[in-house]
């Protein structure tokens, strides 16, 4: 297994992209010219999602949430990714873990996370997100 392997460059490029696609979408300032597609085009049809709450959320759940939270933010949003590894991969599958920051309202939290991709051609940056765990490694700052 390569962390520099052509699926890991493309998983991780993903995993980075997707989130300032989310810092886009929930900032009000830039949320009307963010392009949604791009955010349902990276789900596999079989995707599902465990945040820190334990709560499973399947594809369709998961796309409601994020469109729901358009443009709840003014600025004051920001994710950072750090550490991301690859932990198994084989022919057209990949499983990365990576450190999520958020800042919130000035808020702060971290998660460990752990996605699961598959190549997909169509998709953007050429893989899909087929299940994403996450665990807190620093709850929200009150």
């Amino acid at each position: 297994m390569s962390q520099q392997s052509p699926l890991f460059r493309k998983a991780s490029a993903e995993v980075i992209d997707l989130h300032r696609f989310f810092e886009d979408w929930y900032d009000a300032a830039t949320a009307d010219k963010t392009d949604f597609n791009r955010c349902e085009h990276t789900f596999g049809q079989a995707f599902h999602m465990i945040p820190p709450t334990g709560r499973i959320f399947d594809r369709a759940e998961t796309i409601e949430l994020i469109r729901a939270n358009r443009a709840s933010f003014r600025g004051d949003f920001n994710i950072e990714i750090s550490d991301i590894r690859a932990s198994f991969e084989t022919d057209g599958i990949v499983m990365l873990t990576y450190v999520e920051t958020q800042s919130r309202a000035g808020k702060y939290s971290r998660r460990q996370a752990s996605a699961l991709f598959t190549a997909s051609s169509s998709a953007p940056n050429g893989v899909e997100w087929q299940h994403l765990h996450e665990t807190w490694l620093q709850m929200p700052d009150n």
